[in-house]
């Protein structure tokens, strides 16, 4: 019996039933797991080199405040709380940086789905949109990494007297740590939903600029309620680029969609 089913042909209109709807959709279910799953197993080999990169900012910080290690010929150290700790941590980021290398595969195979649906204009746009996605993914990851610094000098530097020391569980702060990329990628996706929102006729460039005033207030809103240290570095770094984002989908609706 075949894993992955095959795909029936669309008849000569391009039209296809719920049935051919539903055993299409599975199809690309599965590949997007398939690819997750390969992508985990590279994440099993590239632990070292990701942890690495993901405990520097704290590597960094601790340098700079040396009374706080608890360990001061390994200032770098993080603990573990479990015996299992170690296991999970890898397992946990090995699942991680394969959901980032099959993101490609899976917005492609989404698009695959959607695509039939989708006038030649907008098929046209699709590959563009896919293309963005992933930049914009990859850009606030690269931001998040770019503000831990400044988050941890903030939250951590209250604990400045000499008899406070951080005993970091290696397993929270990786968390607290994708959780931010999480957060900071995802959220630098809005432009794209509002140009979205703006071609299929949902939103304008004149209505986007009417709201200009509440989408400031929602946005700020919305950064200091998604970041997970809710510090005021962090929440500015997420407030100020989303207003940029704000600015560029109405220059875009307007000059280039035309809307």
């Amino acid at each position: 019996m075949a894993v992955i089913p095959k795909l029936r042909r669309r008849n000569r209109d391009g039209t296809m039933t719920l049935v051919e709807h539903l055993a299409e959709l599975r199809m690309r279910i599965i590949v997007s797991f398939v690819a997750i799953g390969i992508g985990t197993v590279a994440g099993w080999f590239l632990f070292q080199p990701v942890f690495d990169l993901l405990t520097n900012p704290y590597c960094g910080f601790i340098k700079h405040y040396p009374q706080l290690s608890f360990n001061p010929s390994h200032p770098c150290a993080l603990a573990v709380g479990s015996i299992l700790d170690p296991f999970s941590l890898k397992l946990r980021l090995a699942t991680f940086i394969g959901l980032a290398i099959a993101l490609p595969v899976v917005l492609f195979e989404l698009w695959r789905f959607v695509v039939p649906g989708l006038t030649r204009r907008e098929r046209r746009a699709a590959v563009p949109f896919v293309v963005s996605s992933i930049v914009l993914f990859a850009l606030g990851a690269w931001f998040a990494m770019l503000t831990l610094p400044k988050g941890l000098a903030f939250l951590l530097g209250f604990a400045g007297s000499t008899h406070i020391v951080a005993v970091l569980s290696v397993t929270k702060y990786l968390g607290f740590v994708v959780l931010l990329i999480a957060v900071f990628g995802l959220s630098f996706e809005f432009p794209l939903v509002l140009i979205s929102l703006v071609a299929v006729g949902v939103l304008s460039s004149q209505r986007l600029r009417a709201w200009r005033r509440y989408a400031i207030v929602g946005i700020a809103i919305f950064a200091a309620v998604i970041t997970p240290s809710q510090d005021w570095f962090t929440m500015t770094a997420m407030m100020v680029p989303l207003l940029v984002f704000y600015e560029l989908a109405i220059l875009v609706s307007r000059f280039v969609l035309k809307k």
